[in-house]
């Protein structure tokens, strides 16, 4: 039997703003990827939509999307949350993880429902995120998202204030959900010029992760 292999791509300026309401988006989707796609209204929960068909539940209330069917563009949107993408033989899957997604559990469940769809190892990628040096935090927030993910959250920014490191706890979350081979491209959205910020810049523009099964 023949596998579709996973693909995925994390956007960036250059893409254009991918936002789900911004003007034309749809043009600037296909120009990522001219395949069918699934975006979502997300709301920094754990809810997971599985698509059984290209194009199916676009708009979706939830934060993390998975399929196994080939052809099938599946999408989060973000400007400093993390997006993740988590990658099987047959099936391919896509979270929006900020702070409280970490809290409510976002990673465990796509990583669950993932599996359901598609037995086997699996693999992620954490795309362009905010990162410690330069996300200061709230100490009591702090101890949420710790309580949630551990201590290898808690970090300093380049100043030495409190800081979260949403990298350290997205990794937690994916390898308590039995994923350790987890990649990182290390690049910050506050810092990078190649990319959207809304605490650098307080605009709402936003980039992608789009993953997809070879047709």
């Amino acid at each position: 039997m023949t596998l579709s292999l996973p693909r995925y791509r994390f956007t960036g300026c250059g893409d254009g703003d991918l936002s789900p309401d911004s003007v034309d988006v749809d043009r600037r989707r296909a120009a990522v990827v001219a395949l069918p796609w699934t975006w979502l209204r997300q709301v920094h929960g754990d809810a997971v939509v599985v698509v059984d068909r290209p194009g199916a539940k676009t708009g979706v209330r939830a934060d993390g999307v998975v399929t196994g069917v080939p052809g099938a563009a599946i999408a989060v949107q973000a400007a400093d949350c993390a997006p993740v993408a988590v990658l099987g033989e047959s099936v391919v899957a896509v979270a929006h993880a900020g702070w409280r997604g970490l809290v409510a559990g976002i990673v465990p469940a796509v990583v669950s429902a993932a599996r359901r769809v598609a037995p086997g190892p699996l693999r992620a990628v954490v795309g362009p995120c905010i990162r410690p040096r330069c996300y200061p935090f709230a100490p009591a927030d702090l101890d949420v998202v710790a309580g949630a993910v551990g201590d290898v959250v808690r970090s300093e920014t380049g100043s030495g204030e409190p800081a979260l490191d949403l990298v350290a706890g997205v990794r937690a979350a994916l390898s308590d959900a039995g994923v350790d081979d987890c990649d990182d491209v290390a690049i910050c959205t506050a810092c990078s010029p190649s990319h959207w910020s809304h605490r650098a810049d307080g605009g709402h523009q936003r980039q992608s992760l789009v993953a997809w099964l070879e047709p």
